[in-house]
């Protein structure tokens, strides 16, 4: 296993460089760099000052001199692109400038964001709590739903039961979560009929974070559990409900279908013989083979709800998350947040993955990927 390991993590060394390698070509041709959104801004500004001609920037953006490369810069002294390229490291070569940021990376050294004068680890961890409530929460909700509905589904195969529970299941799945966020807006916060729930943050004005933080100098554990976790409940209510809508239908019907599989095979049929209960069948026998697929995938699946699927209901719900945080940078091509987040969470997808294969060997020791690769 540990040579099975360590094949793995040196794995992941080409796959990361493949990954950043090629978002760092598209980027090379995407048009609309930090350099140019600058200028864009420089002469929004300047136009706005004199109404529609010339600028005035104090001889940084006078002149005309060579002919620039990048659009709109007309009219901007060249010594000052030079500069901005200086700033965002657009001065050297871009074999020099991909070589620079793995290294740095490497190094776990993700610098600074272009416009927001922060370092992208802080920027990460600032917008981390919204993401990671609305990752883990929504993968228990999922799991706690899905699995006894599963194989309550399993048990009454073809009945009424099955049948109803499918559509509901289905249909459920095909709305998109955003559209039902909406409809949760207008019904609940506020919109058009009742104004039960907040529609912004994780906490309401006044309510403070580090009541329920140990570390912290303002921790009051009897504040914590009367304001600050009531609240923080309170505005997930919504997000959560939204979320929830489709994430549990596929495992649901993975649940069933495993239950199923294992339920027509001949060890239970030879249990059922012996003359055990079918409670003990089932949860004695029958539980551990059939959850193997699900478990072992609980921390792919954590991951999954927590980087993806959240941008829209940040939007709709104003929760500063790193969904929102990543089409934030995109838009305004931040690109050390973007490959500096594209690198963290393809790692981590990595880790997570290899995490995901080793469950599988200690939910049921028969697995072994080593001897299968052998």
């Amino acid at each position: 296993m540990g040579a099975y390991i360590l094949r793995r993590l040196l794995l992941m060394i080409p796959t990361l460089l493949g990954i950043m390698a090629i978002s760092f070509v598209v980027v090379q041709f995407a048009p609309g760099g930090p350099v140019e959104q600058v200028i864009a801004q420089l002469r929004g500004e300047a136009t706005d000052r004199l109404g529609g001609g010339g600028n005035d920037f104090g001889g940084q953006a006078q002149g005309g001199g060579e002919a620039s490369n990048y659009r709109g810069a007309q009219g901007l002294d060249p010594e000052f692109i030079a500069k901005l390229e200086q700033q965002f490291g657009f001065d050297k070569p871009p074999l020099e400038r991909f070589g620079l940021m793995i290294w740095n990376y490497a190094r776990f050294d993700f610098g600074e964001s272009y416009f927001r004068s922060v370092s992208v680890v802080d920027l990460i961890l600032e917008k981390m709590p919204v993401s990671i409530s609305l990752g883990l929460w929504i993968t228990l909700l999922s799991y706690m739903i899905s699995i006894p509905l599963g194989i309550r589904k399993a048990l009454k195969d073809g009945s009424a039961f099955d049948a109803w529970t499918s559509g509901v299941v289905i249909i459920a799945y095909a709305i998109p979560g955003f559209v039902f966020a909406v409809f949760l807006l207008i019904l609940f916060a506020g919109g058009s009929f009742y104004d039960w729930f907040p529609i912004r943050g994780l906490l309401s004005d006044g309510v403070e974070g580090a009541w329920c933080a140990p570390w912290s100098a303002a921790f009051d554990i009897a504040d914590c559990v009367t304001r600050t976790i009531p609240d923080y409940f309170w505005h997930l209510t919504l997000p959560l409900i939204a979320l929830s809508l489709s994430a549990f239908a596929t495992t649901t019907l993975l649940t069933k279908n495993s239950f199923l599989d294992e339920i027509r095979k001949q060890y239970v049929t030879t249990a059922r013989a012996k003359g055990l209960t079918e409670r003990r069948v089932l949860y004695g026998h029958v539980f551990r083979n059939a959850m193997l697929i699900i478990v072992a995938g609980f921390p792919g699946a954590f991951i999954s709800a927590f980087f993806t699927g959240s941008l829209l209901i940040e939007q709709v719900f104003s929760l500063d998350g790193l969904g929102l945080l990543g089409f934030e940078s995109v838009y305004q091509r931040d690109y050390p947040v973007v490959f500096a987040t594209l690198y963290i969470f393809s790692l981590i997808g990595l880790v997570t993955t290899l995490i995901s294969d080793l469950t599988y060997t200690w939910i049921d020791p028969r697995i072994d990927f080593e001897r299968r690769e052998v």
